[in-house]
């Protein structure tokens, strides 16, 4: 059997290697080299390498971690590894330390840390190799045709466009760009564009990256914040760029990667939505000649992991992915950059609970780089560092080029008649935006037809059974359900109570919005952008490219339309229902709410023609809506910095939440309260002060057929924190309750739900 790595010391040996292996146990393994190895294979042997293990009665894939002289058993109890799979390591040094710290900071298993980084085609063994790739490029013949020759063909002629400016297209371009396959397919056949296979690229000679296009041209803030991070980058420093939406931070970024580019260095950005990354892509291929990979999980196996072996390598200049993308290795690592850095998507809600912002700025300082943290609507906890000095505190504070920022309106609407959520008000500006040529956004962040579909006679609401949650109206393929587990069932047709037919639909989703402006405006395009429209691949890019076309709309759509989109026509922003995040029962209730908001009204009125933002509220006098409104987020971040040090709540604060769920309504709180016993013990005897708060049941008791409580733990010193916690799990993994309940830990949870 695999042994467990302890703390006391038995028997000395030659070489022992310890592997990080998937499992739920926090700690390492030991094992003897794989038989018939001889002394100089085994010094031969480095960390980052991975090798494949007996593990029970299954065959498992570790990562070498180190080679030891000392076990904490006898040889006879070792077993032999099986296979070492590489020849060189695949993990750097620096990412092997990152790995380690990330599992202890968030008290995870290390070897489920390093299962859950890697592409999954290196979790189940398969070679670390890149595979040649079929690329199209013109054939003599194309290299001859003018535009006139394809001014019919237009989605043909931007495929030769393209070639001619970057020589080469090869499939991850199709996919990422939205290139037309039928286009492909007819210039081929007319012989304009040639398919031949390359080997896989390699590494190009340090320096040769640069752009092919012209920066804009700056503003003075926006040449402040450039040349601040360019004298930063042969070093770590922590920049957070706090502009305001539409100021320009990406052309920031590009003009910082260019610098980064010339020094023959990479550069590593991560965005918050898959939905972004297209855009991003297209405007980096745009500005840059090098080979851009890309990280996301929508790609195959084997196109994730060509683009993490081409990063490693050091093949791709520029690497952009969402979350996940944090961890690529990088062999000329050059800067970080996180866009919507306060965004909730960069922090894992499950599994390995990890925050890529905060682990960002870790690896930054450990490969001595400098990082970049962007928003137009900075986290709390970054604007309380960059207030306090740790960061570089940047301000873009007007919008680039001739734009204005838009100007933000309350409608109280306390004393309106609504039909279907607007006021007569509102639509009419709706009529005069679109009358002149305009586009409207109209914002409410929640999917399906309706919230609630409730017996007008005796009450009942139609629920989950699985969840304690009501089921949404869905009018598409009409349905019932369950946002939390996706359950699914047929609409009741009659109340199984009282049997009565009189079902109403109560609330406002964007399917109802959408089929009463199809009524209201029945000239104008309506189109809708939520989860529920966009599922397959694609659809969000056929929707975004109707907008971008500039004729007048109504665009209906949830948060995905709230991040860093950039709509040239819309000219009006309308905000239903505004207060649904101001009574919230997370302490972070607000500030998600201001940032919702703030980021929605910056998607008007980013070009030529002013914007205007409406919110509808029914709490005007709120002072979160009348602080946004009167003085913008940063003077209300500052306000509710200041409740928080009051209140002693992070980022004055350091939280742990210890979860726990069962089938058994009992036994999570059961549980948590023997865990909270046990934490006392160790927090009187180490004096380490943290505070526990619990164990209480969820927000949401039940989920997916379990039930759920949880236990807080509070400290102002964070390494007080995390001594009380490292002392406190391995006691839980065996303690025997730990077996009728799932438990797990959020170190610096952002969802108190």
């Amino acid at each position: 059997m695999p042994e467990q790595h302890a703390n006391r010391p038995h028997e000395a040996f030659a070489a022992i290697l310890r592997l990080a292996v998937p499992s739920p146990l926090r700690r390492t393994f030991d094992y003897l080299p794989p038989q018939g190895y001889s002394s100089t294979q085994v010094a031969e042997l480095k960390p980052g390498m991975r090798v494949r293990v007996p593990f029970g009665s299954r065959t498992l894939i570790g990562v070498l971690l180190s080679l030891e002289a000392e076990s904490t058993v006898t040889v006879e109890k070792l077993r032999p590894a099986l296979e070492v799979l590489d020849a060189e390591p695949l993990l750097p040094p620096s990412l092997l330390e990152l790995y380690l710290w990330s599992a202890q900071y968030y008290q995870h298993p290390p070897g489920d840390v390093f299962h859950t980084m890697l592409p999954a085609l290196l979790r189940q063994g398969n070679r670390a190799e890149r595979p040649g790739r079929k690329v199209w490029q013109l054939s003599e013949t194309g290299q001859q045709l003018t535009d006139e020759d394809l001014r019919r063909a237009p989605r043909q002629r931007e495929i030769v466009e393209f070639l001619r400016e970057h020589g080469a297209l090869d499939k991850s371009a199709v996919t990422e760009l939205d290139i037309s396959a039928s286009a492909l397919i007819a210039l081929q056949a007319n012989g304009f564009i040639v398919m031949e296979e390359r080997p896989p690229p390699v590494a190009g000679v340090q320096g040769t990256a640069h752009a092919v296009r012209q920066g804009l041209t700056l503003n003075a803030e926006q040449e402040s914040a450039v040349s601040t991070i360019v004298a930063c980058l042969d070093h770590f420093q922590c920049h957070l760029l706090d502009g305001i939406t539409g100021s320009g931070k990406t052309e920031v970024y590009l003009q910082v990667i260019a610098a980064v580019l010339a020094q023959g260095r990479q550069a590593l950005v991560l965005v918050p939505e898959i939905s972004l990354t297209p855009q991003t892509i297209a405007r980096f291929r745009q500005r840059f000649q090098c080979r851009i990979a890309v990280l996301h999980s929508r790609l195959t196996d084997s196109e994730r992991l060509n683009a993490w072996l081409e990063a490693r390598d050091g093949v791709a200049d520029i690497v952009i992915g969402t979350r996940s993308a944090l961890f690529t290795p990088l062999q000329r690592p050059g800067i970080l950059i996180l866009d919507e850095e306060h965004d909730s998507s960069f922090k894992q809600q499950d599994g390995f609970r990890y925050s890529a912002r905060d682990l960002g700025i870790v690896r930054a300082r450990t490969e001595d780089i400098s990082i970049v943290l962007g928003s137009a609507t900075p986290s709390l906890e970054s604007l309380h560092n960059a207030l306090s000095g740790r960061y570089t505190h940047l301000h873009l504070r007007g919008r680039a080029g001739e734009a204005n920022p838009p100007a933000l309106r309350l409608l109280d609407t306390t004393h309106e008649v609504l039909t279907e959520g607007f006021s007569g008000i509102l639509l009419q500006q709706m009529r005069e935006h679109l009358a002149r040529g305009n586009q409207v956004l109209v914002f409410i962040n929640r999917r399906g037809f309706a919230p609630t579909l409730q017996c007008a006679d005796c009450g009942w609401v139609a629920e989950c059974t699985h969840c304690a949650a009501r089921m949404t109206l869905h009018r598409t393929q009409a349905h019932l359900r369950c946002h939390h587990c996706d359950a699914r069932r047929p609409v009741d047709r009659f109340c199984p109570l009282c049997k009565s037919r009189n079902l109403q639909a109560l609330g406002l989703g964007t399917q109802r919005i959408e089929q009463f402006l199809e009524e209201q405006f029945a000239d104008t395009r309506v189109l809708r952008v939520d989860r529920d429209s966009t599922r397959r691949k694609n659809d969000l890019d056929v929707l975004l490219n109707e907008v971008h076309q500039g004729k007048p709309c109504l665009l209906i759509g949830t948060q995905m339309l709230a991040k860093g989109h950039h709509f040239p026509a819309v000219t009006l922003v309308a905000i239903l229902d505004a207060d649904a995040g101001l009574f919230s029962a997370d302490f972070r209730g607000q500030e998600h709410t201001a940032q919702l908001l703030m980021q929605v009204a910056g998607r008007a009125g980013r070009a030529g023609a002013p914007g205007e933002v409406v919110i509808q509220t029914r709490h005007a006098s709120h002072q979160t809506l009348q602080t946004l409104v009167t003085e913008g987020y940063g003077a209300f971040a500052r306000s509710l910095l200041e409740e928080r040090r009051a209140a002693g709540m992070p980022p004055f604060s350091h939280l742990a939440l210890l979860r726990a769920e069962a089938v058994s309504a009992k036994a999570p709180e059961e549980f948590l309260a023997q865990v909270r016993e046990l934490a006392g013990e160790l927090n009187a005897q180490m004096g380490s002060g943290v505070q526990i708060l619990g164990p209480l049941p969820s927000p949401m008791e039940k989920r997916h057929n379990r039930f759920r409580a949880q236990l807080l733990l509070q400290s102002p010193q964070r390494p007080a924190l995390q001594q009380l916690l490292t002392a406190l799990c391995p006691l839980l993994e065996a303690h025997k309750s730990s077996r009728s309940v799932r438990w797990s830990v959020d170190v610096d949870p952002q969802d108190m739900i």
